[in-house]
């Protein structure tokens, strides 16, 4: 299974990926994400960094990288729709690309899961299209 959503930005690529990069600060969701626990001794730009979201989501930073605009990440553990028992093998990856025509930014979040998932998509799309409506609305303004 797997979810697939995206936007575009009206700000330049490295604005975007300068808010998105930082693992440990989503304060340009601030209508999804009200808390933003940081694990641990990792960096937010680390690979092994970790991040408590809304005292629910359980995740773990896989892979950054600054010239191809990219980070996966793991969701470890969360609500019931995503938690341990019922998904196996979260990815995410958020890749940001820029829109050269207009000066803007697209941005792509998708994730995938191995096993179980019943109601993942169902669950996570709505999540991350109110995300990304976030970033948008934050960084336009």
């Amino acid at each position: 299974m797997a979810c697939y959503n995206s936007i575009v930005v009206n700000a330049p690529v490295e604005k975007v990926w300068d808010a998105l990069k930082d693992f440990h600060n989503l304060s340009w969701a601030p209508n999804v994400i009200t808390d933003v626990k940081a694990v641990g001794d990792a960096k937010s730009n680390q690979i092994g960094a970790k991040r408590i979201l809304n005292d629910a989501f359980h995740e773990t930073l896989h892979a950054i990288d600054d010239e191809a605009r990219s980070f996966r990440y793991s969701i470890d553990d969360g609500p019931d729709a995503v938690s341990k028992d019922n998904v196996q093998g979260y990815i995410g990856q958020v890749e940001v690309f820029p829109v050269t025509a207009d000066n803007a930014t697209f941005v792509l979040w998708t994730s995938t899961w191995k096993d179980g998932g019943a109601g993942a998509k169902a669950f996570c799309d709505p999540v991350y299209v109110a995300l990304l409506s976030d970033l948008k609305a934050t960084l336009e303004s």
